[in-house]
């Protein structure tokens, strides 16, 4: 019998035929005319009796010895066209073997099933090829510094217009508001004496500048941050000072959260082990660690950041800020010397000026200049008095999460040698996201954790949890339990968090579930990489080393930055802006945040996009000596090399061709390029 032709683009209803009509098939079927035998077996196998209705035909397939038959096509129902269930059994009608011994070799998944794996794969996209993978490691002997590429000087111009036309026309709209429209400066004004709480020349940036592009900010979004992201929609009627939802969602790639590992989940096993111990000990100890908030929980959490990160003995906090905010008053006090990175975080300043010790800067990852800091703040001593510090401590972040540049570990490492100061490590963006083994910059150097003195760490980027770590020698941190004030009078992390935080390291170190931890790290550096390398023979001016999981676009023009984040919005993309006074003035920017859980799809998706914004606000401005230039042409590789060669001997910069690669070329090799020294 010919097979049963069905149209799967037809309606339900013509489908839904009687089991007769199923079987009424229009070419006659070619029988063997001298066996009449199996003409009466071929005619019970189509009677509609009670005896055939129990012969399950969807479970048997045609004798060999009788060719040319093939049973009727059974119904199909549009639910399960596209993904039909396949069984293998044997025709001989022993019907109890065929129960006892189920042959099904595809059993297509159920709506329910479908809709998870959906969800999964929202959150953790799966791998595309195992050539997706890449080791984060330094190589070589010098840390290079990276080469921050410049704009053509028009840019910058316009720039420093844009801001200056911003302010002229803000004061000039104060200064008639403030006399016909009274009432929208009453929060600037004294009343009935009292003095206002908001100053009017702070206020002037949020009201004239920042409310205007204030739409790309703090966007409410709803369900997992993980390789998609759903964004509340939301409108204004009075230009940016409030918002309305408007009930709908827009679903986005997600190049914004710091889910460097993808272990912002709602499935798996971490999300299981977390529900589990919510179950026990519920969602929160009620109290301060020195009073009542010590559990097993946090004790086993801080055995293990502390065997991971190679040091003695670590603390844990229930925040990244209060952190460093409360750890450096802890560790230096008055009479001591505090020398910060120009473009450290916050919370490092923040927590410098509360320990009442002398601060001092270096420029941002530069040697040269903390040698000479450091030359002139020993001979000098202290203020007025002359006397020997009585510390210096030096502090540092191990990848900078608005350049995406790493310190220059085996640099400081010899200075310190040389100077004898105390080293301090933020790593909050680099633990977990760098080395080969995600155990942060020591890692990546291959440096003994020994060598640095203290190291800090947030759980917030690389674990899908919060809160914070210190780690060091074990008197160090039992001197920190009793004196520090985050310890003292904060409260403690909750149950939730702790196994999130638990479960993350041991996945990550092979303990649970041995290789998925290597493949986030391995899939993270690749997309770091790639990413990096293929917006840079774009033409677009990327800042940072080649292994930062953060991606810095340069964007300079303060209306690009609502223009490139409305564009992306556009294409389905969530990305974050970042201008004064989070960067300097004319260094406005768009920051990409990769993770293990996107694919390479998603990052061509994004590079697509990017391209195509690039040319509609004209941010293709790259010379290329920061990398991305083309590749030299086969036959001239010895000439221009020695060219290049005799041109940097003369202290003269060769000639560097603009990048600005077709988005298919860049596609095509980068798999392949990432693997090499980035250029």
């Amino acid at each position: 019998m010919p097979i049963r032709t069905i149209n799967p683009f037809v309606t339900s209803s013509s489908l839904a035929t009687s089991p007769s009509d199923a079987l009424n098939e229009k070419t006659p079927i070619s029988m063997p005319k001298s066996s009449a035998i199996r003409n009466n077996r071929l005619s019970q196998f189509f009677s509609t009796s009670p005896k055939s209705k129990n012969f399950d035909t969807t479970l048997h397939v045609a004798s060999p010895h009788r060719a040319g038959f093939r049973p009727p096509s059974p119904q199909i129902n549009m639910p399960t066209l596209s993904l039909p269930t396949i069984n293998l059994t044997t025709a001989t009608g022993e019907k109890s073997k065929t129960e006892e011994r189920p042959m099904t070799l595809f059993q297509p998944p159920s709506p329910a099933e479908v809709r998870r794996i959906a969800r999964q794969h929202a959150a953790f996209g799966p791998i595309g090829s195992q050539s997706h993978r890449y080791s984060s490691r330094f190589v070589g002997d010098d840390f290079p510094d990276p080469i921050e590429d410049e704009p053509p000087y028009y840019f910058l111009i316009t720039t420093y217009i844009s801001y200056l036309i911003l302010i002229a026309f803000g004061h000039v709209r104060d200064f008639f508001g403030k006399r016909f429209r009274r009432e929208h400066y009453k929060h600037l004004q004294a009343r009935d004496g009292y003095a206002p709480l908001n100053s009017d020349f702070d206020n002037f940036y949020i009201r004239r500048l920042q409310l205007r592009i204030n739409d790309c900010f703090r966007r409410p979004v709803t369900g997992v941050p993980g390789r998609f992201i759903t964004l509340l929609d939301r409108t204004s009627d009075d230009h940016n000072i409030s918002f309305k939802l408007t009930g709908t969602t827009t679903e986005t790639l997600n190049m914004s959260s710091y889910n460097y590992l993808g272990f912002a989940q709602s499935e798996g096993e971490c999300a299981d082990a977390v529900e589990a111990a919510t179950r026990k000990y519920g969602v929160s100890f009620a109290s301060t660690r020195g009073d009542a908030g010590t559990s097993e929980l946090h004790l086993d959490v801080e055995d293990l950041i502390a065997k991971f990160v190679g040091k003695e003995s670590a603390m844990i906090f229930s925040m990244g800020f209060v952190t460093n905010a409360t750890a450096f008053p802890a560790l230096v006090g008055k009479g001591s010397l505090i020398i910060s990175d120009q473009l450290n975080h916050s919370s490092i300043r923040f927590g410098s000026r509360l320990s009442g010790a002398v601060i001092d800067m270096f420029k941002h990852n530069d040697m040269r200049d903390l040698e000479r800091v450091l030359r002139e703040r020993i001979s000098q001593g202290q203020p007025r008095t002359h006397r020997p510090w009585k510390k210096i401590l030096v502090a540092v972040e191990g990848l900078y999460s608005m350049e995406g540049t790493m310190c220059n570990l085996p640099g400081l490492i010899a200075l310190k040698k040389k100077y004898k100061f105390n080293l301090f490590v933020d790593e909050a963006h680099s633990i977990g996201g760098l080395g080969p083994k995600g155990r942060g910059v020591c890692d990546y150097f291959g440096v003994d954790p020994s060598e640095v003195d203290i190291l800090m760490g947030t759980f917030t980027k690389s674990f899908g949890a919060n809160g914070g770590y210190v780690a060091g020698d074990k008197k160090l941190i039992d001197k920190l339990r009793v004196t520090n004030a985050g310890t003292i009078f904060g409260e403690t992390p909750s149950p939730p968090i702790l196994v999130q935080i638990a479960s993350a390291l041991k996945i990550i170190s092979g303990e649970l579930v041995p290789g998925q931890g290597e493949e986030r790290l391995q899939r993270l550096a690749f997309n770091s990489r790639y990413l990096r390398l293929g917006l840079k023979r774009l033409g677009f001016i990327v800042y940072g080393h080649d292994d930062s999981p953060i991606i810095p676009v340069l964007l300079y023009h303060p209306a690009k930055l609502p223009a490139f984040s409305h564009e992306m919005l556009k294409r389905k993309i969530a990305v974050v802006v970042v201008g004064y006074p989070a960067t300097p003035l004319i260094s406005s920017r768009a920051r990409f945040c990769v993770s293990a859980a996107h694919t390479k799809d998603d990052l061509d998706r994004l590079l697509a996009a990017c391209d195509q914004t690039g040319e509609i606000l004209q941010l293709k401005f790259s010379s290329g000596i920061a990398g991305g230039a083309a590749p030299i042409r086969d036959g001239l590789v010895n000439e221009e090399e020695r060219e290049f060669g005799k041109m940097a001997a003369k202290g003269v910069k060769p000639l560097v061709v603009p990048p600005r690669w077709k988005l298919e070329d860049v596609i095509r090799s980068g798999v392949q390029d990432v693997k090499v020294p980035l250029t």
